[in-house]
């Protein structure tokens, strides 16, 4: 929430805005916006966009927010925390949409919101290259839709701030999931993570030094497991050791010491990412093969194909198999399992990304000076702006550079 000082409203910012002191009187002069929060539909998330502080920030900038009734439910937000927040609460899905300029949600729109969208929209939401298909992005094209990305959007020094927060969450989350599976005796070995006096903790290894494995090492670390971590970066691990400490066991990522690692663990954790690519295939079969029964798996790797070859794509209502006699954890998104901590994370994000585009009087003006959020834009004036997504699906005549586009605006 903002707070007042003699007649002044400091804003935080997260990257997309400046800390702007203004008066309350000269907020009412910015250009009001009409953001629509739908349900999210899509099975298993429980995440909304914007929670109802985030909504009281923007309705004190003068802008209207239409929410869906039970948008925020499965993360603990009411609708009446909507209403008393400034948001119209609606149950009529349509309604919102065509009454919005910007649509703002988690999960790319499904086929059947789709229709629901009108001429010259803003939508803000994940994109899921995984699941992008030609007729999504045709859709977009011919209404005319702005369609940002959150995972693209950039910070301060290039940072992916969304991808930053979410990864974070899978961090500790992962921890926190090995460890109850570790101690289950339907899957497990009975055992606790930290150990305790006379009885030595649990190993943990961890493949790659990223965000996900900064943030699983410093969790373990402190429940009092044993850690290693590996990673192809000499780099990576010098920074991740000087930060932990020198309790923390570093290799690099080679045959041999991801063998014996591996083999030696209670507990793996599959953290190594290429950007852009599929995970690199670092665990083998034959080293699962070779784990202690009731050893634990946790695959993050797995939203971009794992990296883990014993692994395959499991749900929240299912999410653990056992193969080798090893328990494999291998869910999508595992930060949508903690969907009130993942809401706040994004809207933090989302929330000043909104009012940085009503204190430029429009998303145009902010793209002109803004290269981070430009950088989120992958469909705008009827074309794709991300040559990567056009060549992906074949649609190289559709691509038209952002910069050229905004330079032609009047």
């Amino acid at each position: 929430m903002p707070t007042q000082v003699a007649g002044k409203e400091i804003i935080k910012s997260s990257g997309f805005t400046e800390t702007l002191e203004k008066p309350l009187a000269q907020l009412k002069q910015q250009k009001r916006m009409l953001i629509g929060v739908p349900k999210e539909i899509q099975t298993h998330e429980g995440r909304v966009a914007l929670t109802p502080d985030a909504v009281a920030v923007l309705v004190k900038h003068g802008h209207q927010v239409i929410v869906e009734s039970e948008a925020g439910l499965k993360a603990n937000f009411t609708d009446l925390e909507y209403i008393e927040a400034g948001a119209i609460v609606t149950a009529n899905t349509t309604e919102l949409f065509q009454k919005s300029d910007f649509i703002v949600k988690i999960s790319p729109l499904t086929e059947e919101e789709l229709p629901l969208l009108k001429e010259k929209q803003t939508v803000i939401s994940a994109i899921n290259l995984g699941s992008l298909t030609p007729h999504y992005l045709y859709h977009f094209l011919k209404k005319n839709i702005t369609g940002i990305g959150f995972e693209f959007l950039q910070s301060d020094g290039e940072a992916l701030p969304v991808v930053q927060m979410m990864s974070e969450i899978a961090g500790v989350a992962s921890i926190q999931i090995a460890s109850e599976l570790l101690a289950d005796k339907k899957y497990g070995q009975g055992i606790l993570l930290g150990g305790v006096t006379g009885i030595p903790p649990a190993i943990i290894t961890i493949i790659g030094a990223g965000t996900v494995g900064y943030h699983a090492a410093r969790t373990a670390l402190g429940m009092g497991a044993n850690v290693r971590i590996i990673d192809e970066s000499i780099s990576k691990l010098i920074a991740i050791k000087k930060e932990l400490g020198l309790e923390i066991y570093t290799a690099v990522s080679q045959y041999n010491y991801i063998r014996d690692a591996v083999t030696q663990s209670d507990v793996v954790i599959g953290a190594a990412f290429k950007k852009g690519k599929r995970a690199p295939l670092v665990v083998l079969e034959d080293m699962v093969e070779n784990m202690r029964k009731g050893s634990v798996i946790i695959d993050v790797s797995i939203d971009q194909g794992g990296c883990i070859e014993t692994s395959r794509i499991t749900t929240h209502d299912n999410p653990v198999f056992i193969k080798h006699g090893v328990v494999h954890y291998c869910v999508p998104n595992i930060a949508s399992k903690f969907p009130r901590t993942a809401s706040i994370a994004i809207s933090n994000v989302l929330g000043p990304l909104l009012i940085s585009i009503g204190e430029h009087n429009g998303f145009e003006n902010l793209i002109r000076i803004n290269d981070g959020v430009r950088q989120g834009v992958y469909t705008y004036r009827k074309h794709i702006t991300k040559k990567t997504i056009a060549n992906l699906f074949g649609m190289g005549m559709n691509f038209r550079d952002i910069g050229l586009l905004i330079a032609t605006l009047v």
